[in-house]
């Protein structure tokens, strides 16, 4: 019988690959982790790659949903001042062209819309976390300023002019959503416009005597509130959708989690048994070795 001199090369070899699978299962079954490298399982740990992507893409939206629906919610509530305020503007100058009202009456009616007039102006410079709400790409420009020394008095935008410069944000879906309203769109629209319609009216009682474009005036500014509250619909339309795209985020960062542990999680069972066979494939293995070592190389040689 011919000796073999790479026999117990082969069998430390063994050994060796048995001690690093044993090594190996000692880990996972620790850990918990069946994939914790590349090398462990390209394919699972690729696919865990690209879920841990896709969930960080789901927590940045979420963080930036967050703090553009605290900024559309201030939004919404400022506009749902301004109609209220609106509301009573309207229903001060429809009672001051009823034809019933003293002349004081009618200077205190002037006096209550150019308050009106002043409350509506402040809500339309509204300033959030240092950017004026509704100037556009011009956050950090007043977007109304009111001069009192014509008669009626103007009040101006300053913000941006580009009906087209409103802010957005594209989902994880890719959904592009509306986030803010330009001032110019809200309070002076063409044919809406409320800045000018409460300036006429607080002319036209501010003598005491009744104008005779009153009538129209009321009109206009019916149709700015008109206008105030489409604006503000389509606003809490787009809040909407975007807490819906948040909630969705949210969901599918949860999911994509809970399959990345499926993906790399080891199940304690299967590892057990495997270790168990290692263990005693390593024992097996260190016996034959031993007993080798004891034997001379003339016992093989027959």
């Amino acid at each position: 019988m011919q000796f073999d001199p790479n026999y117990i090369s082969g069998l430390v070899t063994a050994l060796n690959k048995s001690t690093y699978s044993e090594q190996n299962l000692t880990t996972e079954l620790s850990s918990g982790l069946a994939v914790s490298s590349l090398s462990d399982n390209p394919v699972a740990a690729g696919e865990s790659s690209l879920l841990d992507s896709s969930i960080s893409q789901d927590v940045t939206f979420e963080q930036t949903a967050s703090n553009t629906e605290s900024l559309m919610q201030v939004t919404d509530s400022t506009l749902g001042a301004v109609v209220t305020q609106l509301t009573s503007a309207i229903s001060l100058a429809t009672e001051g062209n009823g034809g019933t009202e003293s002349s004081s009456d009618l200077t205190s009616i002037s006096a209550q819309l150019s308050s009106i007039r002043d409350q509506v102006v402040a809500l339309a410079n509204t300033n959030y976390q240092g950017t004026y709400i509704f100037a556009g790409s011009m956050g950090d420009v007043k977007p109304f300023i009111t001069d009192v020394s014509t008669t009626p008095a103007t009040t101006t935008y300053n913000g941006d002019p580009n009906p087209n410069n409103v802010n957005t944000i594209t989902t994880v879906s890719g959904q592009i959503i509306q986030t803010s309203l330009l001032g110019s769109t809200v309070f002076t629209a063409p044919g809406a416009n409320v800045m000018t319609a409460l300036n006429n009216l607080i002319a036209d009682f501010s003598n005491g005597t009744v104008s005779a474009t009153a009538a129209d005036d009321i009109s206009a500014l019916t149709d700015g509130l008109t206008n105030v509250s489409t604006q503000r619909e389509s606003l809490d339309s787009s809040l909407d959708r975007l807490q819906t795209a948040g909630s969705y985020a949210t969901t599918d960062a949860t999911n994509r989690t809970a399959a990345v542990s499926a993906l790399v999680a080891a199940n304690p069972t299967t590892i057990a048994t495997q270790l168990s066979a290692a263990e005693t494939q390593n024992t097996s293995l260190m016996d034959v070795i031993a007993t080798v070592e004891k034997q001379s190389l003339f016992d093989h040689i027959q």
